[in-house]
């Protein structure tokens, strides 16, 4: 008599919703190693090859599709019955990766609902830029994240749609000097898309600021010796809109989107990207009535 063990069906769950043994091991938190021998342990149980490896990805074999089905049920069915029969609090820890510029004023009340749902459970938030944040989720060194993007990648899935604002010190007229004062992050994903706007509409620019801490782009612009591009309603209190009346270009509207939430994990993994997608509904819903 074979029996399968549950935890070398979790690794094999993993490897295939996260498309690779890496990115798995991340999610796992075990060496790339040790993920690699349960898999082998697995076929050689079943002997049969689950994964095919003759390309530069990993492919289910027809025995891997099939052996999935009745993988996730039974890693399911044991988290249901270990739940239900020890009945203990949920523990552990999930990475949430967010661009720096939406963090307010959404993530704090998410990060709250979810400490009430989840008392034991600790989210560590990595803020940083889009690019990094990617980079590290396709290292499974982040359970979720978030990013601002003109489009959506594979396996993202878009939470909102909001248009770049020009934004200023109050009152400020930094806005009206030429060339047009800038300051930007030197990773910021806005910045080609504000540039390329600007040249369309011949208004001469200059970077007066290029530095990757956001509190010094803030001063900056607070001090109205430069203007910077945000996601409407992410600007902070004591920066505004720019009212310019056409004197500067529209600009792109910008994705939210979110990754690594269509990999159902567990239950705190997946009620965190449900607290996500609602908070982002919600923003969505109250702009709508605002306009």
């Amino acid at each position: 008599m074979r029996n399968l063990d549950i935890t070398t069906l979790r690794s094999f769950v993993a490897v295939a919703d996260a498309g690779g043994v890496t990115r798995a091991a991340g999610f796992l938190h075990l060496t790339q190693s040790a993920v690699s021998m349960q898999l082998k342990r697995l076929e050689e149980l079943l002997d049969v090859e689950l994964l095919d490896r003759s390309g530069r990805t990993i492919a289910l074999t027809a025995s891997g599709e099939q052996l999935l089905t009745y993988a996730r049920r039974m890693v399911a069915l044991n988290d249901e019955v270990i739940g239900r029969l020890t009945d203990q609090a949920y523990e552990g820890e999930i990475i949430l990766g967010v661009p720096h510029d939406i963090v307010y004023p959404v993530i704090p009340q998410v990060l709250k609902q979810f400490h009430v749902a989840f008392p034991r459970v600790r989210v560590r938030l990595v803020s940083s830029y889009t690019r990094a944040l990617k980079e590290m989720f396709e290292k499974g060194e982040c359970d979720l994240i978030l990013t601002t993007e003109k489009m959506v990648g594979s396996g993202g899935e878009v939470l909102d749609d909001k248009p770049l604002r020009w934004i200023g010190a109050p009152g400020g007229a930094a806005w009206r000097q030429t060339p047009l004062k800038l300051a930007f992050g030197r990773l910021c994903t806005f910045r080609p898309h504000v540039v390329e706007a600007l040249d369309l509409a011949g208004i001469p620019w200059e970077v007066m600021v290029e530095t990757e801490s956001d509190r010094t782009i803030e001063a900056t612009v607070s001090a109205d010796l430069a203007v910077h591009t945000m996601i409407e309603g992410t600007e902070p209190p004591h920066l505004e809109r720019v009212e310019h009346g056409g004197a500067l270009p529209d600009l792109p509207s910008q994705l939210i989107n979110l990754y690594g939430a269509q990999s159902s994990k567990n239950v705190m993994h997946d009620s965190l990207a449900d607290f996500l997608r609602r908070a982002f509904s919600k923003v969505e819903s109250a702009r709508l009535k605002i306009a």
